[in-house]
């Protein structure tokens, strides 16, 4: 099935960090389905989480929920904003 020209489009004109936004998704729902990918980089699991927002006066809160990256480099814990729970394609409860 041919990817739709909006999209390619889309993607050509994505700033670096989009992309690794879109790398990390589309590694981890091909993971999801039984691809691996040994040779490029960290292991990166997609998980959903409640943010609170600080505000003294927020009814509101927790705020959420999110979707993070999270992957281990040089020995440290590291996590990447991917967006909000609707902006991110729908996942199996494994790949969180």
């Amino acid at each position: 099935m041919p990817i739709d020209r909006d999209v390619l489009e889309a993607v050509r004109e994505m700033e670096e960090s989009d992309l690794r936004r879109l790398f990390m998704l589309t590694r981890a729902r091909l993971e999801s389905v039984g691809h691996e990918f040994p040779d490029l980089g960290p292991d990166v699991k997609i998980r959903k989480k409640m943010v609170r927002c600080g505000k003294v006066s927020c009814q509101a809160c927790p705020h959420g929920p999110y979707v993070y990256a999270y992957w281990s480099e040089d020995g440290r814990q590291r996590s990447k904003y991917l967006g909000r729970d609707h902006d991110v394609p729908e996942m199996d409860d494994e790949e969180r």
